[in-house]
C-alpha cells in the first residue's frame, strides 16, 4: 500500500489564531460541548487521523482565549467519543504535575470508551508559573525530562500489567480474572514508586498512542525512545528535514524502525480560491491583533517580559529560556534570517503561536504539503485552523480533495483502532 499522509487537528475552540474568534461567524468558546462535538465531527468528515487537545494548568487573562478558558481535555474527549466513530482522541497530561497511575488509568479508560482511539500527549510543562497551583517547585529543563522519561516508562509498564485475555468471566467455573495473566509492576525509581497493577483491563490498542512535542535534544531522545507521534515546530523545509532525519536516526538504538514514529509539523493553513483571497483572510485576522495580546504570547513563549523593548527597532539579543526550547530556537533563527523587528516576530507568534502559516490557493497548499511529505520533512501535518468553522472547512473542502486525487490521502477510514489507521504496531503485553 502506498504511503499516505496523516492529519491531526489541533483543536482550540476559539481557533489557533489569537484573534480568530473575532472573525465573522467564528466559534468563540472552548467551554461549549456542542461546539466541540461539531468540530470533531467535521474532522471526521475530513477523514483526519486524530484530534488533539493541548492543556495548561494556570490562567492568564492576557493569553490566548482557549488557553485561559477551557474544559479539562480528558473529560471533554470522553464526551466527544460518543459523537464520533473513527477519529482519534488525543489529550495532554503533564509528566511534571500528574502521577503515572492516574494518567495510565485515565487514558486506558478513554481507550475502552472510544473503542481504541485514545492518545496521550506527554508534556513536561514548560511554564514555571504552573508551580504556584501545585505544592511543588518547578524543575529545570533537564530534570523535567529525567522525570518525564521515568514517568512514561511507568505508564507503559502499567498498561502492560494485564494480558489481553486476562478477563475470563467464566460463569461455569466462577473464574472472572485469570490471576496468572495480571501482574504488579513493582516499580521503584528515582522519582516514582508504583506497585500496580491498574484496576482496568488491557487497552484495545495495547497501549494508547503516545504523542510528544519536545524539539530539544532531551525532547528528541525521549520521543525516539517512547513516542508514537511527534508534533514539531518548524518554519523552514530544510530545518524540517534536518529534524526529521535526526529524530528517525535515533530510533535504531531503541530497537525501532523509522516507520514506527510519525512526525507531524504544525501548520496553520489560510486557504483562498485565489491568492488575493487567501492573503485578504490573513490580513483580516492580523488586523484584529493587539499589541497587548501578541506581546503577552511572546513574553510567555520566551520567558521574559517583552514590553520593555522597542517594537520597531532591531530584534534584541534574546536567549532561549528554560521554557520552550524548540519554539525559541525556531523563532529566533527565522527572525535573524529574515532581519525581523520585534513587531514582525509578535505578528508571527499571534498568527499561529509560532507555527508555520501556509497561506495561498488550494493547489499551492497541496503542492507544498506534497513536497514536504515526499522529500523527508514530514509524515503528515498537525493542522491548526485559525478559526472554526470556516478556517477548518476551507482546508477540508478545498485542499483534502486535491491530496486524495493525487493518492496522498485516504478516501475512507481503514478498519481498526487508531494505531491501525496510523500504521503503528500494537505492543504485546510483557508478561
Amino acid at each position: 500500500m502506498s504511503r499516505k499522509m496523516h492529519f491531526g487537528l489541533f483543536l482550540l475552540g476559539t481557533g489557533s489564531h489569537v484573534a480568530g474568534w473575532r472573525m465573522p461567524g467564528a466559534m468563540n468558546s472552548f467551554q461549549d460541548i456542542d461546539m466541540v462535538r461539531k468540530i470533531a465531527m467535521e474532522a471526521e468528515r475530513g477523514l483526519f487521523d486524530l484530534i488533539f487537545m493541548g492543556d495548561n494548568l494556570y490562567a492568564d487573562p492576557a493569553a490566548h482565549p482557549s488557553y485561559t478558558v477551557r474544559l479539562e481535555p480528558l473529560t471533554l474527549l470522553a464526551a466527544v467519543a460518543g459523537a464520533t466513530k473513527h477519529i482519534g482522541l488525543g489529550a495532554t497530561a503533564s509528566t511534571t504535575y500528574s502521577d503515572p497511575f492516574t494518567v495510565a488509568r485515565a487514558f486506558a479508560s478513554l481507550d475502552h470508551l472510544s473503542g481504541g482511539r485514545a492518545a496521550w500527549n506527554a508534556v513536561t510543562t514548560a511554564n514555571p508559573v504552573t508551580a504556584a497551583n501545585f505544592t511543588k517547585a518547578h524543575p529545570d529543563h533537564s530534570k523535567r525530562y529525567e522525570i518525564a522519561e521515568e514517568f512514561v516508562s511507568v505508564v507503559r509498564g502499567l498498561w502492560d500489567c494485564w494480558d489481553d485475555d486476562a478477563i475470563v468471566a467464566d460463569a461455569e467455573s466462577g473464574i472472572y480474572i485469570d490471576p496468572d495473566k495480571v501482574r504488579p509492576l513493582n516499580h521503584e525509581g528515582q522519582y516514582f514508586k508504583v506497585k500496580g497493577p491498574l484496576n482496568i483491563g488491557r487497552s484495545p490498542q495495547g497501549h494508547p498512542i503516545v504523542l510528544q512535542a519536545g524539539g530539544s535534544e532531551p525532547g528528541q531522545e525521549l520521543a525516539a525512545k517512547s513516542a508514537d507521534v511527534v508534533f514539531s515546530v518548524t518554519q523552514d523545509i530544510d530545518d524540517a528535514r534536518r529534524f526529521y532525519a535526526s529524530l528517525k536516526a535515533r530510533l535504531p538504538k531503541y530497537g525501532r524502525r523509522a516507520d514506527e514514529l510519525v512526525v507531524l509539523p504544525g501548520i496553520m493553513p489560510i486557504v483562498g480560491r485565489t491568492e488575493r483571497e487567501a492573503h485578504d483572510k490573513l490580513a483580516a485576522l492580523q488586523g484584529f491583533v493587539s499589541e497587548t495580546n501578541a506581546l503577552a504570547l511572546l513574553s510567555d513563549r520566551f520567558g521574559i517580559d517583552m514590553s520593555h523593548y522597542d517594537l520597531d527597532g532591531p530584534l534584541p539579543d534574546l536567549k532561549p529560556s528554560d521554557n520552550y526550547h524548540a519554539f525559541a530556537r525556531v523563532m529566533l533563527e527565522k527572525a535573524k534570517r529574515e532581519t525581523m523587528t520585534l513587531r514582525d516576530l509578535y505578528n508571527l507568534v499571534a498568527a499561529a503561536r509560532g507555527h508555520w502559516v501556509l497561506c495561498g490557493t488550494p493547489d499551492y497548499i497541496a503542492d507544498t504539503l506534497q513536497t514536504w511529505f515526499e522529500t523527508g520533512a514530514a509524515d503528515g501535518f498537525n493542522v491548526m485552523p485559525s478559526h472554526f468553522p470556516d478556517g477548518f472547512a476551507d482546508f477540508i473542502d478545498m485542499v483534502v480533495p486535491i491530496l486524495q486525487r493525487r493518492g496522498l490521502f485516504r478516501t475512507e477510514y481503514e478498519e481498526g483502532t487508531l494505531r491501525d489507521r496510523m500504521g503503528l504496531r500494537r505492543p504485546a503485553a510483557k508478561g
